[in-house]
């Protein structure tokens, strides 16, 4: 087919093109409405996630303090004795022991 030989089809080839244009863009608003709702859902696990990792460390930090506690009431008499003078008011041989008591509370 020749130069001479063309047809120009004015309108109707921009209007293909057009066309075209358009259609690809729907298809790239059907992908993005298609995975938006799993893209929402990452975001709702990511966030839990954190909030998970976070409540893992608090409670790794807490399991920590008890085990110091647990070693310090299983090792070291001075904890011992403390909490026996605290909690069960002893004491030693030749001390005085002086307990306070809170006022009643008023009417």
């Amino acid at each position: 087919m020749s130069d001479s030989e063309k047809v120009d089809l004015g309108v109707w080839s921009k209007l293909t093109k057009a066309v075209i244009g358009l259609i690809l863009v729907a298809v790239v608003v059907g992908v993005a409405i298609w995975y938006l709702p799993l893209i929402n859902q990452n975001e709702r696990m990511r966030q839990e996630l954190h909030r998970l990792a976070t409540e893992v460390k608090r409670e790794e930090d807490f399991a920590r303090q008890m085990k110091s506690a647990t070693d310090a009431l299983r090792n070291d008499p001075r904890t011992v004795e403390r909490l026996a003078r605290e909690k069960l008011g002893y004491a030693k041989p030749g001390e005085t022991l002086i307990r306070f008591q809170n006022p009643p509370a008023a009417p």
